[in-house]
C-alpha cells in the first residue's frame, strides 16, 4: 500500500488520504490501512458508493470513509478533543508516502 498524500483538516476533525483506490477492491486498501494505524475494526458497511468502517484506536472511534463519486478517503473523529488522535495516526502514515 502506498500514499500519495495526506492533509489534516480540524476545522472538519478529519485525515484525508489521497491513493490509488479501487473502491470495488476496497478491503484490499484499508485492511493494511487499518493494521498500519494499529485500529480495530468494529463494523463495516459497504454500499452502493460509500465505504463506512467504525474503527476503535486507544478507546477512540474513527470513521473511516470512502466515496466513489468524490475519489475521496478519509478517517474523521465526531469530537474535536480527539483530533490528537489523528495527528498521531498521520504520524504513523507518513511513513507509507
Amino acid at each position: 500500500m502506498k500514499l500519495d498524500s495526506l492533509t489534516l483538516d480540524a476545522g472538519s476533525n478529519s485525515l484525508s488520504i489521497q491513493a490509488d483506490i479501487d473502491f470495488e477492491q476496497f478491503h484490499v486498501f484499508a485492511e493494511p490501512l487499518v493494521t498500519a494505524t494499529d485500529c480495530r475494526v468494529i463494523e463495516r458497511h459497504d454500499g452502493a458508493d460509500r465505504h463506512q468502517w467504525l474503527l476503535m484506536f486507544e478507546g477512540t472511534h474513527i470513521q473511516l470513509n470512502y466515496e466513489f463519486y468524490g475519489d475521496i478517503c478519509w478517517f474523521s473523529v465526531e469530537r474535536a478533543d480527539d483530533f490528537e488522535v489523528l495527528e498521531y495516526l498521520a504520524s504513523l502514515l507518513r511513513k507509507l508516502l
